[in-house]
């Protein structure tokens, strides 16, 4: 099998497979007060540690990471949190984009209807305007919300001045980034940027499904602006309760050490990658390139194929990629981020994904480029 889905979910490392049987051997809750308990409760603390470091924040006390079940969880606390903490003396505005992932934008809908008021900003192109981002903000805007990397078109947004345009419109304002596609696949750095809030994913980087973190400004907690969304025992600073998963966390950690460590590599490898891909691509297959691209998604629109339809070509042959994010492939939404970065409904229907891993190997493009163009001649045939 050749994998190239990894923005939907990535294998694990063999380094996170051992840490996470070690971390099977310390069973014992992380609340508990004895030894055994105490082990576990240090297999957090280190995790915590390792993911901080990896996102430049190794030593600082200002922020705070709360660890979650997933990156749609951690939006929908930083969301829900911040709306539902105090009640408003004016309808509340936030300020977010046409192409977040659906646990943002299903999560404004909702908040949408119970009164706040949603402005989203135009990425067509794969750009945001600094002067539509700056209009957008006023004294009733509570949050600004952007991604760092979207996650079909791999379009790479300059956060810095557009959380800095905000924080000038609005000292009170929170800046949020949804950076499930960006950690330990770009450069990035919370506290540079301005970001006061983060939203980091487990499976994007070798570690299992089930775990994600929000990564909070220390300084929100204690004006109590976020409140949680599960109640209980206390854990993670109060805003989610429930025993942690010691093994998913560990193993956590453990991805982001290492990717950490790989990042550069990671860096030039995936930028060789795909440069040799969409070499060895047909002529008559355009790739879809935002002004900031990160180097491990590629889009590509096929010619008068059905992107499904090449999908389940590929997959017959051993292949794996996505005609899409695979949290809206369940038809449950449609797919709004190829229309708002430009392409029409047709087009958007003819797209595929391609997304690679510091495991990807070129050997592997080369025979799925290869295959895509033996596919396209014999479904353009049919």
């Amino acid at each position: 099998m050749i994998y190239l889905d990894n923005s939907a979910t990535t294998a694990l490392s063999p380094a996170v497979r051992v840490k996470m049987d070690e971390a099977a051997d310390t069973f014992a809750n992380p609340s508990s007060l004895h030894s055994a308990g105490l082990a576990a409760a240090k297999l957090l603390d280190e995790a915590r540690q390792s993911v901080l470091a990896a996102l430049g924040l190794k030593n600082r006390r200002d922020y705070r990471l709360i660890f979650t079940a997933s990156g749609s969880e951690a939006n929908n606390l930083l969301i829900s949190g911040l709306l539902s903490a105090k009640k408003f003396r004016f309808v509340p505005r936030v300020v977010t984009t046409d192409s977040e992932h659906p646990s943002v934008l299903a999560t404004l809908a909702a908040w949408e209807a119970k009164g706040v008021e949603v402005v989203k900003l135009s990425t067509r192109g794969g750009r945001i305007s600094p002067e539509e981002a700056a209009a957008a903000v006023n004294e009733r805007t509570v949050l600004f919300t952007v991604m760092a990397v979207n996650n079909e078109t791999g379009a790479r947004y300059d956060l810095k001045p557009l959380f800095a345009l905000a924080k000038q419109k609005n000292p009170s304002v929170v800046t949020h980034t949804d950076a499930v596609q960006g950690f330990l696949k770009v450069p990035f750095a919370p506290a540079q940027m301005m970001a006061d809030a983060v939203t980091l994913s487990a499976h994007k980087i070798h570690a299992p499904k089930g775990t994600g973190a929000l990564l909070v400004k220390q300084e929100l907690l204690k004006a109590k602006r976020i409140a949680p969304l599960i109640y209980g025992g206390g854990q993670e600073e109060g805003l989610r309760s429930g025993t942690e998963n010691v093994i998913g966390i560990a193993a956590f950690g453990e991805a982001a050490r290492e990717g950490e460590a790989a990042l550069p590599a990671f860096l030039k490898k995936a930028a060789l990658l795909r440069a040799f891909f969409v070499e060895h691509l047909p002529p008559s297959v355009r790739v879809n390139e935002a002004p900031v691209q990160a180097p491990h998604i590629i889009s590509i629109t096929l010619p008068g194929v059905r992107a499904e339809t090449m999908l389940h070509y590929l997959s017959q042959e051993g292949i794996c990629v996505s005609a899409g994010a695979a949290c809206s492939s369940h038809k449950t939404h449609s797919n709004y981020v190829l229309p708002a970065f430009g392409l029409t409904p047709k087009e958007a229907e003819m797209t595929l994904r391609i997304s690679l891993c510091r495991f990807t190997e070129e050997e592997e493009l080369l025979i799925a480029a290869n295959t895509l163009k033996k596919g396209l001649e014999t479904l353009i045939r049919a």
